[in-house]
Protein backbone atom coordinates (compact mmCIF):
# COMPACT_ATOMS: atom_id res chain seq x y z
CA UNK A 1 0.00 0.00 0.00
CA UNK A 2 1.03 3.54 -1.67
CA UNK A 3 1.46 6.07 1.40
CA UNK A 4 -0.89 8.44 -0.13
CA UNK A 5 -3.42 5.23 0.03
CA UNK A 6 -2.60 4.95 3.67
CA UNK A 7 -3.13 8.41 4.64
CA UNK A 8 -6.38 8.31 2.55
CA UNK A 9 -7.76 5.12 4.57
CA UNK A 10 -6.82 6.83 7.68
CA UNK A 11 -8.68 9.91 6.82
CA UNK A 12 -11.69 8.40 6.11
CA UNK A 13 -12.12 5.66 9.13
CA UNK A 14 -11.25 9.04 11.10
CA UNK A 15 -14.56 10.19 9.77
CA UNK A 16 -16.40 6.90 10.51
CA UNK A 17 -17.62 7.33 14.36
CA UNK A 18 -18.39 10.99 13.35
CA UNK A 19 -21.06 9.47 10.17
CA UNK A 20 -22.22 7.29 12.93
CA UNK A 21 -22.90 10.03 15.53
CA UNK A 22 -24.67 12.46 13.16
CA UNK A 23 -26.88 9.39 12.07
CA UNK A 24 -28.42 9.12 15.72
CA UNK A 25 -31.89 9.99 15.76
CA UNK A 26 -32.00 13.96 17.11
CA UNK A 27 -33.39 14.03 21.23
CA UNK A 28 -36.60 14.75 22.09
CA UNK A 29 -37.55 18.08 23.25
CA UNK A 30 -40.35 19.06 25.10
CA UNK A 31 -41.49 22.94 25.48
CA UNK A 32 -42.42 23.60 28.88
CA UNK A 33 -44.59 27.07 29.21
CA UNK A 34 -45.57 28.67 31.94
CA UNK A 35 -47.40 31.88 32.32
CA UNK A 36 -45.81 33.03 35.39
CA UNK A 37 -42.08 33.42 37.18
CA UNK A 38 -39.83 30.20 37.73
CA UNK A 39 -39.85 31.54 41.47
CA UNK A 40 -42.07 28.97 43.23
CA UNK A 41 -42.22 26.34 40.53
CA UNK A 42 -38.82 24.40 41.72
CA UNK A 43 -41.32 21.94 43.62
CA UNK A 44 -43.26 21.76 40.38
CA UNK A 45 -40.51 21.63 38.25
CA UNK A 46 -39.18 18.31 40.47
CA UNK A 47 -42.36 16.81 40.44
CA UNK A 48 -43.00 17.16 36.32
CA UNK A 49 -38.94 15.63 35.60
CA UNK A 50 -39.44 13.15 38.06
CA UNK A 51 -43.01 11.77 36.48
CA UNK A 52 -41.10 11.72 33.02
CA UNK A 53 -37.47 9.67 34.87
CA UNK A 54 -40.53 7.66 35.79
CA UNK A 55 -41.50 6.66 32.10
CA UNK A 56 -37.91 6.37 31.22
CA UNK A 57 -36.72 10.51 30.19
CA UNK A 58 -34.16 11.86 32.07
CA UNK A 59 -33.39 15.65 31.19
CA UNK A 60 -30.13 15.73 29.53
CA UNK A 61 -29.36 12.26 28.72
CA UNK A 62 -32.29 11.43 26.40
CA UNK A 63 -35.06 14.58 26.32
CA UNK A 64 -33.89 17.73 26.34
CA UNK A 65 -36.45 20.46 28.16
CA UNK A 66 -37.25 24.41 26.84
CA UNK A 67 -38.41 26.34 29.15
CA UNK A 68 -40.91 29.52 28.39
CA UNK A 69 -41.64 31.72 30.76
CA UNK A 70 -44.05 35.02 30.68
CA UNK A 71 -43.66 36.48 34.08
CA UNK A 72 -46.68 37.63 34.34
CA UNK A 73 -47.37 39.05 31.17
CA UNK A 74 -50.07 36.95 29.61
CA UNK A 75 -49.33 39.37 26.26
CA UNK A 76 -46.42 37.33 25.59
CA UNK A 77 -47.62 34.03 25.67
CA UNK A 78 -48.11 33.71 21.79
CA UNK A 79 -44.51 34.78 21.21
CA UNK A 80 -43.66 32.29 23.70
CA UNK A 81 -45.99 30.02 22.27
CA UNK A 82 -44.50 30.43 18.65
CA UNK A 83 -41.09 30.15 19.88
CA UNK A 84 -41.70 26.80 21.10
CA UNK A 85 -43.31 25.84 17.76
CA UNK A 86 -40.66 27.19 15.54
CA UNK A 87 -37.98 24.87 17.64
CA UNK A 88 -39.94 22.25 16.74
CA UNK A 89 -40.58 20.43 20.45
CA UNK A 90 -42.39 17.17 20.43
CA UNK A 91 -44.71 17.96 22.64
CA UNK A 92 -45.53 21.43 24.49
CA UNK A 93 -46.39 20.97 28.40
CA UNK A 94 -48.40 23.56 30.64
CA UNK A 95 -49.96 23.93 33.92
CA UNK A 96 -52.29 26.58 32.69
CA UNK A 97 -55.23 26.51 30.70
CA UNK A 98 -54.52 29.96 29.34
CA UNK A 99 -51.45 28.79 28.05
CA UNK A 100 -53.27 25.71 26.63
CA UNK A 101 -55.50 28.23 25.03
CA UNK A 102 -52.40 30.23 23.69
CA UNK A 103 -50.75 27.63 22.31
CA UNK A 104 -53.55 25.93 20.73
CA UNK A 105 -54.29 29.10 18.37
CA UNK A 106 -50.55 28.84 17.29
CA UNK A 107 -50.27 25.14 16.44
CA UNK A 108 -52.87 22.30 15.24
CA UNK A 109 -49.99 19.66 14.69
CA UNK A 110 -48.13 20.17 18.32
CA UNK A 111 -49.80 17.92 20.89
CA UNK A 112 -50.33 19.52 24.44
CA UNK A 113 -50.12 18.58 27.66
CA UNK A 114 -52.24 19.96 30.27
CA UNK A 115 -50.10 18.81 33.74
CA UNK A 116 -52.73 18.93 36.73
CA UNK A 117 -52.14 20.12 40.07
CA UNK A 118 -52.84 17.48 42.54
CA UNK A 119 -52.28 19.86 46.09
Amino acid sequence: MKRREFISLLGGAAAWPLAARAQQPAMPVIGFLSPLSPDGYSERLRGFRQGLKDIGYVEGENVAIEYRWAENQFDRLPALAAELVRRQVAVIATMSNVVALAVKATTTTIPIVFIKRTS
